[in-house]
């Protein structure tokens, strides 16, 4: 027994002398399949995206930026997929893109927020390239493959018939919320969420000139909006009887009241934090048919939209399996609780 003990006991000092001899380097945060993601990275981002406000302790800070490095790791996964696929965004849309986000400001004003974003002008064009790289490998690899019939617009109708009839007149509505508070609960496809006043403010602002832009309201929900209950639906929050609308201040219930189906509202301030909304449709009292466009559409709309967010989640998942992942920041975590 004693001689077994004293060969696992080599054996396990060889194992740690090796594991020791191929140390990380202490600047790297994870490595994704050989790709480095430091600690330099990491901070700069977090400071851009997630600066906590003053009440933090070191724990909620070491919490976020961990949230935040998985955020990158599976951003960097999906960005390497796309460059193997060949779908790397090119100089000319970023160019474009860029120059759309430059256009509501002045030179001294979009400087500025710049400044207030911690970002320079190169930052800014690489982050559009990654967006828009991985925006046409889901185009590609996701979008493309989603499929709704006319037999499942019936099924989902029959299956839900009820729903359709109105005892009163409905407006559906949906939102972009985002608020100072993150909750822990909030799931955007971005990992986004504002941590104090100052970055909800910027952050609802940066949404809004992209509506203006004209980028899709229910993507724009479903990668940053903060509402746990909304943004997988891309911010649909349903057919809302109007009078539910009593509840709601007299000033927000005219702001509703009198916008058309497809206007986009500005930012509003809220007790919950800001948030943008967009009128789907209106709805008379009375029981709906599938005959009616309408309702086909929006079946349609809820199914392609449920589809696809299912097999973006499902996809991710894969490639991240597929992946050879080093979460240093993880392990150093876990090796420092122990000390």
């Amino acid at each position: 027994m004693n001689r077994i003990l004293v060969v696992f006991a080599a054996a396990f000092a060889a194992l740690t002398q090796v594991s020791c001899s191929h140390a990380p380097n202490p600047n790297v945060a994870a490595d994704v399949n050989g790709h480095a993601i430091t600690y330099a990275e990491l901070e700069k981002i977090f400071q851009q995206t997630q600066q906590p406000d003053e009440r933090s302790n070191e724990d909620q800070i070491q919490s976020a930026k961990l949230e935040l490095l998985n955020t990158m790791i599976t951003s960097e996964i999906i960005k390497q997929r796309a460059e193997r696929l060949g779908l790397t965004a090119v100089d000319a849309d970023v160019d474009a893109e860029f120059n759309k986000m430059k256009a509501p400001y002045t030179k001294e004003q979009f400087e500025a927020r710049l400044v207030e974003k911690k970002m320079t002008a190169d930052d800014l064009k690489t982050q559009i390239r990654h967006d828009l790289t991985i925006n046409k490998l889901i185009n590609k690899e996701i979008t493309s493959h989603v499929s709704i019939t006319d037999a499942d617009v019936a099924a989902a109708f029959a299956a839900n018939k009820a729903a359709f009839n109105h005892p009163e007149a409905q407006i559906r509505i949906a939102q972009i919320l985002v608020t100072p508070n993150p909750d822990p609960n909030v799931r955007n496809l971005k990992n986004s969420k504002a941590q104090n006043e100052k970055q909800a403010k910027e952050k609802i602002e940066d949404i809004a000139a992209r509506l203006q832009r004209g980028e899709d309201f229910g993507m724009l929900a479903q990668n940053y909006s903060e509402d746990p209950n909304s943004a997988a639906n891309g911010g649909d929050m349903g057919p809302i009887p109007l009078s539910n609308l009593d509840k709601v201040s007299p000033e927000l219930k005219r702001l509703v009241l009198s916008m058309q189906p497809g206007v986009v509202s500005p930012p509003i301030p809220t007790q919950y934090g800001f948030q943008i909304l967009k009128v789907i449709s209106r709805e008379p009292a009375g029981q709906r048919e599938l005959n009616d466009p309408r309702v086909q559409q929006e079946i349609r709309d809820t199914l392609i939209n449920r589809k696809t967010q299912l097999l973006q989640a499902a996809f991710y998942e894969v490639a991240r399996n597929e992946a050879k992942v080093q979460n240093y920041l993880a392990r150093s975590i876990v090796q420092s609780s122990s000390k």
